[in-house]
């Protein structure tokens, strides 16, 4: 595959007037209007569950203000979106999450990054995507968008890959994992494998969490259950709600979400399965709540607890529109009742086919760094991606191991804040990037501030 190109382009606008022998001030241009409306930051996480008819797309802004939309919706979602997104952002989208190559979960991205704009996208880096999909993933990277994958660390294979979006505010990538695991390949056809394989987010916030479980599947739930990489949540973003086998009762009473969040039109209501799951929604005593029914759904987190507001209350249900879910779950203890998950052989593979072509060198879309949190470090330096292949970032195992034995500091040369030897974020940052100092006096003289996440 052809490695996508990203370019930058800058373009000046120059007026030059007559000066006339007048006393009168010389007329001014109006401002440009302004292409975001968005308040100050409150200190508080804010997810928005975007009501899109079937398809999916939440955006979350943390306490400082920085920003993460998961997945756009299906291009029948644009008008909305690209009236919705400006009254929430005060600038450029940080990061855009492609769940899967699906059109009802990217679908309204062309038009939403043309309103907007991104600095980044991660996208899982499938090999069975549509001719449809690979245009739009050139499209953005010629837009400057930087195209990354959430490849775990070639260093740090076991890991798990860690975006800290600020201080106390992390996505952890659950899955896909490879190469470090192979994907997985139950399904039948394209579009189930890469449902299975869609990326799948844990949002953490001191004692709240959400789970945006992508298009996961059966398949996906097992192979999480079975490396025992899930854990309670708060919320849950649910996936695939009328899909055979997907939610089972295995991977909810294991996630155990308070409430349960659907996206989708008024089909849901008419299929068996989301009966069924409703059902078990039930038994793990989780409230559901949906956008085809509640509208868009607006949580809120102080990082003590959430507070869910919806757009419509639920018909015939009392109160008010409301909701509130402690981090801390007061529930009684769960007497479970699945059967344990089933042990996941990983499948042999092949090791990927080598890469002859240069990955893409992409300049990122000028931004204000002045409102930016100082310690937003890992999504910095993650691998570029090249599409169609899994790509690992730049080989970083002698580097790593040598900068936690020799101590001292370490920064990325792209970022204002720098990070003890030992820090995990110091594994992260490619090698061309790297900064070092043995002194903490010497990282502070060079005009960069301590990291949130190991306070050097």
């Amino acid at each position: 595959m052809k490695a996508r190109i990203a370019l930058g382009v800058g373009l000046m606008l120059a007026s030059l007037a007559c000066q006339q022998q007048s006393s009168a001030p010389p007329a001014q241009a109006a401002p440009e209007k302004s292409r975001y409306f968005g308040g100050a930051p409150d200190g508080k996480l804010h997810v928005y569950f975007f009501d899109v008819g079937a398809g999916d797309a939440a955006l979350i802004v943390t306490p400082r203000g920085n920003t993460v939309l998961v997945d756009s919706g299906p291009a029948s979602a644009e008008s909305h979106l690209v009236n919705r997104l400006p009254e929430l952002l005060r600038r450029e989208l940080d990061l855009v999450v492609l769940t899967q190559p699906d059109p009802k979960h990217h679908g309204a991205l062309e038009a939403v990054l043309k309103r907007v704009g991104a600095r980044r996208l991660m996208e899982p880096q499938l090999p069975d995507t549509s001719k449809t999909y690979d245009a739009l993933l050139t499209a953005v990277g010629s837009r400057g968008v930087q195209i990354i994958s959430p490849a775990p660390s070639s260093s740090a294979p076991k890991e798990l890959v860690r975006l800290t979006l600020e201080d106390r505010v992390n996505l952890t990538v659950l899955w896909p994992r490879a190469p470090a695991e192979p994907l997985l390949k139950g399904a039948a056809d394209a579009e189930g494998r890469n449902a299975a394989n869609s990326i799948v987010l844990r949002l953490t916030y001191d004692d709240t969490s959400v789970i945006f479980a992508g298009g996961a599947r059966g398949e996906t739930e097992a192979q999480l259950l079975e490396r025992g990489l899930l854990s309670p949540a708060t919320l849950l973003k649910v996936a695939s709600p009328g899909v055979e086998g997907a939610n089972s009762l295995a991977y909810l009473e294991e996630v155990r979400p308070q409430a349960a969040v659907f996206s989708g039109d008024d089909s849901l209501g008419k299929n068996p399965k989301v009966k069924e799951l409703l059902a078990r929604l039930r038994g793990v005593d989780a409230r559901a709540f949906r956008t085809d029914v509640n509208g868009e759904l607006h949580a809120v987190s102080d990082g003590k607890q959430f507070t869910l507001s919806l757009q419509r209350p639920t018909p015939g249900e009392a109160g008010g529109t409301r909701r509130i879910f402690p981090g801390l779950d007061p529930r009684p203890a769960l007497v479970r009742t699945a059967k344990p998950a089933p042990v996941v052989k990983p499948a042999p593979t092949e090791p990927p086919p080598a890469i002859k072509t240069e990955p893409a060198r992409v300049v990122a879309a000028p931004r204000d760094t002045t409102s930016r949190a100082s310690n937003v470090t890992d999504v910095d330096d993650l691998p570029t991606a090249s599409k169609g292949t899994r790509t690992e970032e730049p080989e970083k195992a002698v580097r790593s191991s040598a900068s936690s034995s020799m101590g001292g500091y370490r920064a990325s040369k792209n970022k204002q804040i720098f990070h003890k030897a030992t820090c995990r974020s110091v594994k992260l940052i490619n090698p061309e990037n790297l900064l070092t100092w043995s002194t903490r006096d010497a990282a502070v003289k060079s005009g960069r501030k301590p990291a949130g996440d190991c306070n050097p």
